[in-house]
């Protein structure tokens, strides 16, 4: 008899256990999202991804350039251009989309360098770090976030709708 009750207890509990993920796997919902990296008014790097509500998503793009340095106009050493950006959509609906985003950048200076003799120096590194934890993207539209004024003017472009939304 006690087996018989034990069974029924957990038939009940699985079946209430299913009808509970079932529930909150149809409310979740999903967000696609674009953003662009607009470098004085040129778009350099872009990324995409579709987030679960409350999830989160990490990429990082790369780019190791070289430059000629010194007087010898010979190459010099490399540098890894990374860019890192966290998008987690924290709010969905039909109108808009609000995301948390964190980015990371190294990018190089605009003025080039030379030595006090004239010799070629390499662009330096510049390392910015930028959140935004609550940017309102109308659906379907794009938003611009301005991560750096000037030298360079460094703009993330961002389009987000609910993924089964027209975008």
């Amino acid at each position: 008899m006690w087996k018989t009750s034990i069974v029924a207890a957990l038939a009940a509990v699985l079946f209430g256990t299913s009808l509970l993920a079932n529930a909150q796997g149809s409310t979740q919902q999903v967000v696609q999202w674009q953003l662009q990296v607009m470098r004085d008014g040129q778009q350099i790097d872009s990324f995409d991804g579709t987030t679960t509500v409350g999830q989160a998503r990490t990429d990082t793009h790369h780019k190791v350039v070289q430059h000629n340095v010194g007087c010898k106009d010979q190459p010099g050493g490399s540098i890894d251009l990374a860019r890192t950006l966290t998008v987690s959509p924290l709010q969905a609906d039909a109108n808009a989309v609000t995301l948390s985003i964190e980015a990371q950048e190294t990018f190089e200076e605009d003025a080039p360098q030379q030595t006090d003799t004239g010799c070629k120096l390499p662009p330096q590194p510049r390392q910015v770090s930028a959140s935004h934890p609550g940017l309102k993207v109308p659906a379907g539209q794009w938003t611009s976030w301005t991560i750096v004024d000037k030298n360079p003017n460094l703009v993330y472009r961002v389009r987000a709708s609910l993924a089964n939304s027209p975008s």
